[in-house]
C-alpha cells in the first residue's frame, strides 16, 4: 500500500471485542461497544482518543508533514478547522467512521475534505470520507463511507441505505473519484508513493496490474436504553446482561440489513458496516462535540 493509515488498533482497545454478524452477500457488520464503567460506556476514554485521532482525520499528511513538531500544533489547526465547519450533527459519526475504517478495516484516507472546505454546506451530498482498502497485491477497493446517527437503529440503517442509493443513482461516484484524483498529492508523502496512488486508482484496463472497486463503509449509532433493573445491579453483572442486550438488538436488526443489501441498485458492491451505541445518544454527541471544538 502506498499510503498507511494513522489511526492504529490502539483506538481498539477501549471497545469489547466486535460482535460480528454474518449478512447477505458476504458483507460484514461488526457492534463496537465502549467499555462499561459503573454501568454507563465509559465517555471520557473515547474522548481522549478522538482527541488525538481529529488531527489525521482533518488534517492531509501533507499538512501533517509540513506543521511538524509534536502533536500540540496540529491538534491547534485540526481543531481550529473542525470547529469551523462542525455543525453538531453528522461530524462526530464521519470520526468515529474514519477511525474504524483505518484501525479495524486497515484502510486509509484517501482524501482530507476539511482542507477544501468553504462553506459548512460543501459536500453535504457526496461522501463522509473516501477510503482505500487493499484486498491483495493486485486487488483494491475505493470505500465511500456514510454515517447515521440515530435513536432508532432501524431508521438510521434505512436512511443509510437511502443515502448509498441516492449517491449512487446521481453519479456521485464519478465526482468523489476526480475529487480524490485532483487532492491525491495531499495524501502521497513522496513523488513514488503519489505515482503508485494514481495507478491504483486509474487502473488501464490494457493491463491486469490493479483492479479497482467500489464499495462503502457504514457507520449507524443508535440509543441504547438498559431495562431498569440492569442499572441496579453489581457491576460485572450489569456489564454482562448489557453486552447481552446490545448483542440482542442487533440480531434484530439483521434482517433489516439484509434487506438493504438485497436491493438491486447496490448489488455488486462490498459494505463494511459498523454499529456502536450510546446511552442518551443525543446528549452525547453534543457532549464530545463541545469537548474537541473548545
Amino acid at each position: 500500500m502506498p499510503i498507511s493509515t494513522d489511526i492504529k488498533d490502539d483506538f481498539l482497545k477501549m471497545f469489547y471485542p466486535p460482535i460480528n454478524k454474518e449478512l447477505e452477500n458476504n458483507n460484514t457488520l461488526d457492534v463496537f461497544i465502549l467499555r462499561i464503567t459503573n454501568n454507563d460506556f465509559s465517555y471520557d476514554e473515547l474522548v481522549d482518543a478522538l482527541t488525538d485521532n481529529i488531527i489525521p482525520f482533518v488534517l492531509s499528511k501533507k499538512q501533517m508533514e509540513e506543521i511538524g513538531g509534536f502533536g500540540g500544533k496540529k491538534f491547534r489547526k485540526a481543531q481550529e478547522a473542525f470547529r469551523t465547519y462542525v455543525s453538531n450533527e453528522g461530524e462526530f459519526g464521519e470520526v468515529l467512521l474514519y477511525c474504524f475504517l483505518e484501525s479495524h478495516l486497515n484502510a486509509p484516507k484517501i482524501l482530507s475534505k476539511y482542507e477544501i472546505k468553504t462553506s459548512n454546506n460543501d459536500y453535504v451530498k457526496g461522501a463522509d470520507g473516501v477510503h482505500l482498502l487493499k484486498l491483495d497485491t493486485s486487488n483494491y477497493q475505493l470505500i465511500f463511507g456514510e454515517s447515521k446517527l440515530h435513536a432508532d437503529l432501524t431508521q438510521g440503517i434505512y436512511e443509510a441505505f437511502g443515502s448509498i442509493i441516492k449517491f449512487i443513482k446521481n453519479g456521485k461516484v464519478g465526482f468523489e473519484k476526480a475529487l480524490v484524483s485532483s487532492e491525491l498529492a495531499k495524501e502521497a508523502i513522496s513523488d513514488e508513493s503519489y505515482v503508485a496512488l494514481k495507478n491504483i486508482l486509474l487502473p488501464s484496463a490494457q493491463d491486469d496490474e490493479y483492479n479497482l472497486d467500489h464499495s462503502f463503509g457504514i457507520f449507524l449509532g443508535f440509543d441504547y436504553t438498559p431495562l431498569e433493573n440492569i442499572s441496579k445491579l453489581a457491576n460485572q453483572e450489569a456489564r454482562n446482561e448489557m453486552r447481552k442486550e446490545i448483542e440482542e438488538a442487533v440480531t434484530d436488526i439483521v434482517s433489516s440489513l439484509n434487506y438493504q443489501l438485497k436491493k438491486s441498485e447496490i448489488l455488486g458492491h462490498d459494505f463494511y458496516i459498523y454499529i456502536m451505541p450510546f446511552s442518551n445518544l443525543d446528549k452525547q454527541r453534543k457532549n464530545i462535540i463541545r469537548e474537541l471544538t473548545q
